[in-house]
């Protein structure tokens, strides 16, 4: 059945000789959440696919990986069920005051967690496997590699190579943790051996700022670890909205966690009593672990990428690619993280429904980066959608409007927690456009989801404002911040265009 496919930047139809002709009409090298999707929403419009990825293992390494990727396997999901385990010690501790009467210890067993969170990604693993089965996706087991512009070599595990070819080839390869090239870095370990440590840590060290970094600080300290966290900034968080940085801050030292801002870590030593870790302070810190959560790179070094001409970031090794996900070789696409544009997996999930609408729906789409909301699911959480602060000061033509909202949960006025939450709406004065939004408190990401949508219509401060809120709740604070906070003018006026 003759289709449509994007051929040079042209929708025309492509004849039943191309499918005699290659082996697939895509060949899909990775399966984690982008390459699962494009390949199941290809093959719902028409094409045929195959895909390979690496064999599972929950620690990844240039041979072993598993179907559903990073995200599944050694990220979003089981760092998100030990959050929940976290998340029940300091619930404990708040539900004195409630009337629950506990006995004064109350254990943790952190291995049964740790049992139940494989099971979950093995379930879950397997989940996807029926995804691709059930949508008629081909799975190979094994490393892919480009040796042509239609062409894919699988290495399987026997160590056998098969060569497929395909009309398109999709590289949805990820990224994986790096390491910071300091002595005795062997020492410590990434987010992949993190989420699968046998013995819960009572001493830890993290080095980083990001994401990873809060939400390990988080966990550890929620089951009861002595948690040191080092951050080269002032804040942690680089990027976020500058305020809301340093509420996340302000409530990881009032969970115990200790930070330690303009700190690099310069040396690892092993010792009888634990790792011991020198900072460029000169200070010294025994651990039972050191977690490196120092960035992530894309996976493209085995790919031959170069070889078949596709161009690499010099910098950061990402594949190069345009609007619609495509390389510098026009049979050749790449999605993901693998590509370092925004690297969360509900965008990795959106650039691989675009490339199978483009591709293969005949509906070339480049996906939207607008709006994007996300989460830091440290303890409280705190998420975003739209600019920061800074953003929009930097990008504007005019005037910003900034309201905020500071206030102690309703939760914690009978536990006696000391921890506000912060809510922010970062305005547009001329257009009253509501340009970002932010919170860091409990439920903060299942509330910005319903925010995000609001923004991405173009809501109004006036559309917020005449919103009922649902009471009591947390949440009916964003239709209820009237008073203005401040008003902020552009660093510098914009030339008129």
């Amino acid at each position: 059945m003759a289709r449509k496919m994007l051929i040079d930047g042209e929708i025309s139809n492509d004849s039943a000789e191309v499918e005699l002709h290659y082996d697939f009409d895509l060949f899909v090298i990775g399966a984690g959440s982008g390459g699962v999707r494009a390949s199941r929403f290809s093959a719902q419009n028409g094409a045929k696919v195959g895909i390979c990825e690496l064999p599972f293992h929950p620690i990844s390494s240039e041979v072993v990986g598993g179907v559903g990727g990073t995200c599944v396997i050694r990220g979003c999901v089981p760092k998100k069920i030990l959050v929940y385990g976290a998340s029940f010690g300091p619930e404990l501790e708040d539900a004195r005051n409630y009337g629950w009467e506990l006995n004064e210890r109350v254990d943790f067993n952190w291995k049964k967690l740790l049992q139940k969170k494989s099971e979950e990604i093995v379930r879950l693993n397997g989940i996807y496997k029926r995804l691709l089965a059930n949508a008629a996706v081909k799975l190979y087991e094994g490393e892919g590699r480009i040796i042509g512009p239609h062409e894919v070599e699988v290495v399987q595990l026997d160590g056998t190579k098969i060569s497929y070819t395909a009309k398109h080839i999709l590289i949805a390869t990820g990224s994986r943790a790096q390491r910071p090239n300091i002595p005795g870095q062997e020492l410590a370990i990434t987010s992949d051996e993190a989420l699968s440590l046998q013995e819960l840590p009572k001493r830890a060290v993290i080095l980083g700022g990001g994401y990873i970094a809060v939400e390990f600080a988080s966990i550890w300290r929620g089951m009861g670890a002595t948690v040191d966290l080092c951050f080269r900034k002032e804040l942690p968080l680089r990027g976020f909205d500058d305020e809301m940085r340093a509420v996340v801050a302000r409530n990881l030292e009032g969970r115990g966690i200790n930070l330690l801002p303009r700190t690099n870590i310069v040396e690892l030593v092993k010792t009888e009593a634990g790792i011991k870790v020198r900072t460029d302070h000169g200070e010294e810190i025994v651990a039972d672990v050191v977690l490196f959560a120092t960035g992530r790179a894309p996976n493209s070094k085995r790919l031959n990428l170069e070889a078949v001409g596709v161009e690499l970031d010099e910098k950061t090794g990402a594949v190069k690619v345009d609007a619609y996900s495509r390389t510098t070789v026009p049979s050749i696409w790449a999605i993901g993280d693998v590509t370092n544009r925004m690297n969360l997996t509900p965008v990795a999930l959106l650039e691989g429904s675009m490339f199978a609408k483009t591709v293969f729906g005949g509906q070339p789409t480049a996906p939207d980066y607008n709006h994007i909301p996300c989460a830091v699911f440290c303890i409280p959480p705190l998420s975003i959608v739209g600019l920061s602060e800074e953003e929009a000061v930097e990008k504007a033509n005019g005037d910003i409007l900034i309201y905020t909202s500071s206030f102690n949960p309703m939760k914690n006025t009978i536990s006696g927690r000391s921890e506000k939450t912060v809510m922010k709406l970062v305005v547009d004065a001329e257009t009253d456009k509501v340009l970002g939004a932010s919170m860091c408190g409990p439920d903060a990401p299942e509330i910005m989801q319903g925010i995000a949508i609001a923004l991405k219509c173009g809501a109004t401060k006036a559309q917020f404002d005449s919103t009922v809120g649902i009471h009591p709740s947390a949440a009916e604070e964003f239709v209820t911040m009237r008073t203005l906070s401040r008003r902020v003018s552009p660093s510098k006026p914009k030339a008129k265009q």
